[in-house]
C-alpha cells in the first residue's frame, strides 16, 4: 500500500521546482496522489477494510487542502499540476 523509494524519487524528480527541492507543494501533492491511487486499488478488493477507508479519506482531505492553497496562491501552477497528475478537480 505504501509507495516504493524508487517511485517516490521519480515523483520528486518529475515535480520538483529546483535542483534541491524535495518538499514543495507540488511534490507533496504528487506523493499524496500516488498513495491515494494505491489505497484505492487496495480498497477495490478489500471493501470492508474500514481503517484503510478512514486513512484514504484523511489523505484526500489533506490533498484537497494543499490544492486549495496552490489555487489561492498561483492559479497557473494549480492548473499545470492538475493536468500533470490527471486529477479531475
Amino acid at each position: 500500500m505504501s509507495i516504493t523509494l524508487e517511485k517516490k524519487q521519480s515523483l520528486i524528480s518529475n515535480f520538483k521546482r529546483s535542483d534541491k527541492d524535495t518538499g514543495s507543494i507540488e511534490v507533496q501533492v504528487a506523493i499524496l496522489t500516488e498513495r491515494i491511487r494505491n489505497l484505492t486499488i487496495h480498497l477495490k478488493s478489500h471493501s470492508k477494510d474500514h481503517s484503510t477507508t478512514r486513512g484514504l479519506l484523511k489523505l484526500v482531505g489533506q490533498r484537497r487542502r494543499f490544492l486549495d492553497y496552490i489555487k489561492k496562491k498561483d492559479m497557473s501552477r494549480y492548473e499545470d499540476l492538475i493536468k500533470k497528475l490527471g486529477i479531475r478537480r
